[in-house]
């Protein structure tokens, strides 16, 4: 979901004709434009926040469920169970050993802390499963209360639907302004790092923008690469971008489910055969799966991405759905001659100097067209 950057951070002034390449500083860090127009940059696309893609459109905010999120919601309370009854006491009278107990002092001292921890734990572990079961139940329908934006490339638009708005607001593909934000503060730990991708377009004097907190730069382009790669009919499925351990087969739904789980297994096991991965690591495979509770928290993924599906039906607005229907071939919005012919430098010039940052650039190709322009 949509979040903001955890310190503020200036706005973005997509009212000054910002484009591709410009760099606009403030006082803790700098904020990088990336459209428009929407150049190609030379990282991978990556995208962890698109939930449906298809032909027509592809919905970016709300990607789908994770398995490790109901693995951590139900292995979290089990593992703490499991570990307050039956590890504590085993490490109790392994230091019992390592200082000399007799043995009965120390099978004493191990029934002792196994009675204490039983009644801690089977009274603390049900109230942090329940809260987690609470958190994710907020979190889960409050996807209900949000329609992301939808990128339609057949028409060559992006539908945002405004906070507190009736109707959506469709944007030419083009005009899409992008940006990345680097920002840095000073804290008591020492010097803290924030990133962020953004996307947006300045309606009147209101500002309708999506912000995302990235772990670094390049993942912030990458974000938005995945994006205009759609668009521009580079990616066609999620398994590109969404897939980097490769768990999903050709036949697989595009999400994570019980196929990833036997996917996984089935690699482990062929790694073992092969010499290229040790049983021991196969065992604390088994392991941690038994103790997140095995296939449970890939059923229930399944199952939550299925009422996903059936929620965002319910939520979006008729104009929207409407918009989204496909178009014949012969109706497709094409890409503005002045997209294609700048894409087409900026690859070149990249592949001449593959080390020169992408803002710079981008930079040059505006420079050169420009100047192109005011030849003829």
């Amino acid at each position: 979901m949509p979040k903001n950057l955890d310190s503020p951070v200036p706005t973005p002034h997509l009212e000054q004709s910002r484009k591709a390449g410009d760099v606009e500083p403030f006082p803790s860090g700098r904020i990088t434009y990336l459209a428009p127009l929407p150049l190609p940059t030379p990282l991978p696309p990556h995208g962890p926040h698109i939930g449906e893609l298809n032909e027509v459109y592809m919905d970016f905010g709300l990607g789908s469920p994770q398995v490790f999120m109901w693995q951590m919601t139900l292995g979290g309370p089990f593992c703490i169970t499991f570990s307050v009854i039956f590890l504590f006491p085993l490490f109790t009278g392994f230091l019992g050993i390592i200082f000399g107990y007799g043995w009965e002092d120390i099978w004493d001292s191990m029934i002792g802390m196994f009675d204490e921890g039983r009644g801690n734990a089977l009274l603390v572990s049900p109230l942090i499963l329940l809260i987690c079961l609470g958190v994710w139940l907020h979190n889960h329908n409050k996807r209900a209360e949000i329609i992301p934006t939808r990128f339609n490339r057949q028409r060559r638009e992006v539908c945002f639907m405004p906070e507190d708005a009736t109707e959506p607001v469709f944007v030419p593909w083009e005009s899409l302004s992008a940006w990345v934000i680097e920002a840095q503060s000073a804290t008591q730990y020492g010097i803290r790092r924030q990133y962020g991708m953004g996307i947006g377009f300045q309606h009147g004097e209101i500002l309708t923008s999506v912000e995302f907190p990235c772990t670094g730069l390049p993942i912030a382009i990458s974000h938005w690469e995945a994006i205009r790669g759609y668009m521009e009919y580079e990616v066609n499925d999620l398994k590109s971008i969404q897939d980097p351990l490769d768990l999903q087969g050709p036949d697989d739904p595009p999400h994570e489910g019980l196929h990833t789980f036997h996917n996984a297994r089935a690699r482990m096991h062929q790694q073992i055969r092969d010499g290229s991965r040790n049983r021991l690591s196969g065992f604390f495979w088994y392991l941690y799966h038994v103790m997140t509770l095995w296939t449970i928290p890939n059923y229930l993924t399944e199952w939550e991405i299925r009422r996903i599906k059936a929620m965002g039906q319910h939520t979006l607005p008729e104009a929207m759905r409407q918009w989204s229907e496909p178009l014949p071939k012969e109706q497709w919005a094409k890409p503005s001659e002045e997209l294609l012919r700048m894409s087409a430098q900026v690859h070149a010039l990249h592949k001449r100097q593959p080390r020169r940052p992408i803002t710079e650039i981008f930079a040059e190709v505006y420079r050169i067209d420009s100047t192109g322009k005011r030849r003829a």
